[in-house]
């Protein structure tokens, strides 16, 4: 994935915020922005966040993961994504909404949100 840059990833959250529906080009990219900053900020291959269709990284140092379901692995939907990693909504609040599938001991992410965009 090509790194987005930081005036382009602020772009694409700004035109995320302002419509009820944004374009899927902006979703995707401040999506994508959101996770480059994730994998920045905790850089390691043990737990696998998945925002699907537009993207993953695995993150955290630890143990490697190369095959198969990681045993720590994070799914979220776009919007929740970009809540969670902008400081909008709490990871316990989503979890509690069952926005958040986590699995594995080391898929609490809530000490590494918010991202500072």
């Amino acid at each position: 994935m090509p790194r987005i840059t930081t005036d382009a990833g602020r772009a694409a959250l700004a035109a995320v915020a302002a419509v009820e529906s944004p374009a899927r080009p902006d979703l995707a990219t401040a999506v994508r922005y959101l996770l480059q900053l994730l994998a920045e900020k905790a850089p390691g291959h043990t737990v696998e966040v998945r925002v699907p269709p537009f993207g993953a990284v695995q993150v955290i140092e630890g143990p490697r993961h190369t095959r198969g379901t990681p045993p720590n692995v994070v799914e979220t939907d776009a919007r929740t994504w970009i809540a969670l990693a902008t400081g909008r909504e709490s990871w316990p609040d989503a979890a509690a909404a069952g926005r958040i599938r986590a699995s594995g001991t080391r898929s609490d992410l809530s000490d590494l949100l918010p991202l500072r965009p």
